[in-house]
C-alpha cells in the first residue's frame, strides 16, 4: 500500500541499525485517520473472507485491531500476555518470543471467546520472524477457529518470517515491506 510505504519512508527512524521506530504514527502515537485508511485497505483485501473476529496480541496491536475491525463490523479479541483476575475458566495458550523485549510470553485467550465457528483475521503492527503470528495461529488451531489471513502494517521482509508463514499456507497482506535496515530501503 503506497500510503503506508510513503509514511514509513517519511516518518520511520532506524535506530541502532536494527530497530525501526514508527512511534509517531503507528504504535506509540496512533494517527487515527491514517490507520483508518489502512483499515479500509485491509477490509478491501479480506472482505470476502467472512471475518467474524479480529485477533491481535496485547498491547500495541489493540488500537490498530480496533480500527481494522470497524469496517468488518466484528469484535476484537486480544491475546493477553499474562493471566489476570478477569480471566476465569479455561484458556488456550501459545508461546511467543518477543524480539523487541527479548522475553518469552505465554499468550492466552479464554476458551469461551474463540471457537470453531470463528473466521479470524490476525492483525499485527510488525512482522519480523513471525513469532506473534505463530502464537495466534496456534490459539486458533486449539480453538478450532479458522485463520483467514493476517494483516500486517509493516513487514521486515529481510527477517524471513513472512516467507516462512506464506510457504506454510497463511495468506499475509502487508501494507509495507522493509527489505533491509538502511535509509534507502525504507
Amino acid at each position: 500500500m503506497k500510503l503506508m510505504e510513503d509514511r514509513v519512508r517519511r516518518d520511520a527512524v532506524i535506530e541502532n541499525g536494527d530497530v525501526l521506530k514508527v512511534g509517531t504514527f503507528l504504535n506509540q502515537t496512533i494517527d487515527v485517520p491514517f490507520i483508518r485508511a489502512c483499515a479500509d485497505e485491509f477490509y478491501r483485501l479480506f472482505r470476502d473472507e467472512h471475518v467474524t473476529k479480529v485477533l491481535t496480541v496485547e498491547a500495541s496491536g489493540i488500537g490498530l485491531a480496533c480500527l481494522v475491525a470497524l469496517p468488518f463490523g466484528v469484535p476484537v479479541l486480544f491475546a493477553k500476555k499474562s493471566r489476570s483476575s478477569n480471566i476465569a475458566g479455561g484458556v488456550y495458550t501459545a508461546p511467543v518470543f518477543s524480539f523487541t523485549h527479548g522475553t518469552q510470553h505465554e499468550i492466552m485467550v479464554p476458551c469461551n471467546m474463540l471457537g470453531p465457528g470463528d473466521r479470524v483475521l490476525l492483525i499485527d503492527d510488525f512482522l519480523a520472524k513471525g513469532e506473534a503470528l505463530h502464537g495466534m495461529l496456534e490459539l486458533c488451531k486449539k480453538a478450532g477457529a479458522t485463520a483467514v489471513g493476517a494483516g500486517i502494517f509493516v513487514e521486515k521482509a529481510y527477517q524471513g518470517g513472512g516467507d516462512e508463514l506464506r510457504a506454510a499456507g497463511l495468506r499475509i497482506e502487508s501494507l509495507a515491506r522493509v527489505t533491509s535496515m538502511t535509509d534507502d530501503s525504507l
